[in-house]
């Protein structure tokens, strides 16, 4: 049997990945003040793992409650972390840190934190550089999650490196990359397939995702998916 991974985009950055062996995954979940995440989304009650790219609001977004309420594990980078933990109310023991380069293992999946091009705060405190997660689960499937960036080389090394299957890519302008350059950014990564995130969400996000899509498929390989949030697809 081929190892299956499901994710749901749940709108902006945020998404839901269930591992092979059924642990519940959630990255940057901005959920309850989304207006794009479905209302079935808004308080998910079963999660093992929340991970964060950075200490944005639109990216911790509801991290502490769901942390609270599920006893899950929340894994950020070392900064973010251990303002969470020290100013917020993060329980120690659920907390984990890592920083660039550095990878988590857990049962069927492990998580490398790599660079990204942005800037990381939270409630007005410093809270380290940003960066992207590279998620590796059995068989060889990669998601890369880019977390919020603008173009950089170190992208090619990383589709070298970890040859991602399927990429999450912020596209929305403004705060992030626009089309074009998102696009330019999966040429060097040249997966088989990239999802447009963090977009729509606010009316200051104008990328528009068929245009990413047009983008990508000129100058590449890549297929591009343009999921509606709440939308189920296996990787």
């Amino acid at each position: 049997m081929e190892t299956e991974v499901q994710a749901h985009w749940l709108g902006h950055s945020a998404f839901k990945l269930v591992s092979p062996k059924g642990n519940h995954i959630l990255v940057d979940p901005f959920l309850k003040n989304n207006g794009v995440t479905p209302d079935d989304w808004k308080e998910p009650e079963e999660v093992d793992y929340i991970f964060l790219t950075h200490g944005h609001e639109d990216h911790v977004g509801d991290t502490l409650e769901i942390a609270e309420r599920t006893g899950c594990e929340v894994v950020a980078p070392v900064e973010l972390s251990r303002i969470l933990v020290g100013k917020h109310g993060l329980g120690e023991d659920q907390a984990t840190e890592f920083n660039k380069g550095g990878t988590v293992h857990y049962d069927d999946f492990s998580v490398t934190l790599v660079s990204a091009n942005h800037s990381s705060s939270f409630n007005g405190d410093y809270t380290g550089e940003p960066g992207g997660l590279v998620f590796s689960f059995e068989d060889d499937i990669c998601i890369y999650h880019l977390g919020d960036t603008n173009i950089f080389t170190d992208l090619e090394l990383y589709g070298q490196m970890y040859v991602p299957h399927l990429t999450l890519v912020p596209m929305g302008d403004h705060y992030t990359m626009g089309p074009q350059e998102a696009a330019y950014a999966v040429e060097m990564l040249n997966p088989e397939v990239a999802i447009p995130i963090h977009y729509g969400t606010f009316p200051v996000l104008t990328g528009d995702p068929e245009d990413f899509k047009t983008f990508v498929e000129d100058i590449s390989d890549t297929e591009v998916w343009i999921p509606e949030p709440g939308d189920n697809f296996l990787a």
